[in-house]
């Protein structure tokens, strides 16, 4: 199991002023664990960064703490030790009715525009076509999001909608086949 630092979300001023460098890929370290698998000082670390950006940088007061968690496989993204992205997986069900899905997907502000989302996402939907063969994905989109899920064969279904203050839409992505 991945030993995990104690300081694992620092605040914006503990994040060097700095562009990574071009070696910045070989720095960072990926890790999926089940809730059952995780330490204390872990899921501390993402409820702390899903607050942050959520709940304090969006401005939305709600209910982050959902009990899905419990259900859920959660990848974390470390980036010289420090929890830089996270997101996680659902079952089948879990989300919507004959759907696997992922939400939460965070990456700290200071390393943004790294790729780090876009490995966050890859990996979800390579997690679930392992775990959920066959199963479309469902999500629900912070709608300015819409065309970086469309880039991954999300296709964006219905009109938005607003979820906790912010606009939303319901996007869905076949399921790979066998």
């Amino acid at each position: 199991m991945l030993e995990v630092p104690h300081n694992l979300v620092p605040t914006t001023a503990d994040w060097p002023n700095h562009a990574p460098g071009a070696n910045w890929l070989e720095r960072v370290e990926w890790c999926w664990m089940r809730f059952d698998e995780l330490r204390p000082a872990t899921l501390y670390a993402a409820l702390q960064l899903r607050q942050q950006i959520f709940i304090v940088e969006q401005g939305v007061p709600y209910t982050d703490i959902d009990g899905r968690d419990l259900k859920a496989s959660h990848l974390f993204c470390f980036f010289d030790g420090r929890l830089a992205g996270y997101l996680r997986t659902l079952p089948t069900d879990q989300f919507a009715l004959g759907y696997a899905s992922f939400g939460r997907v965070v990456v700290h502000s200071r390393c943004r525009r790294l790729g780090i989302g876009r490995q966050l996402v890859a990996r979800a939907i390579s997690k679930l076509a392992e775990t959920e063969p066959g199963i479309p994905i469902k999500i629900s989109s912070q709608l300015y999001l819409r065309d970086f899920y469309a880039s991954f064969q999300f296709v964006a279904q219905g009109l938005s909608y607003i979820e906790d203050r912010i606009p939303h839409i319901a996007m869905i992505r076949p399921g790979d086949p066998n």
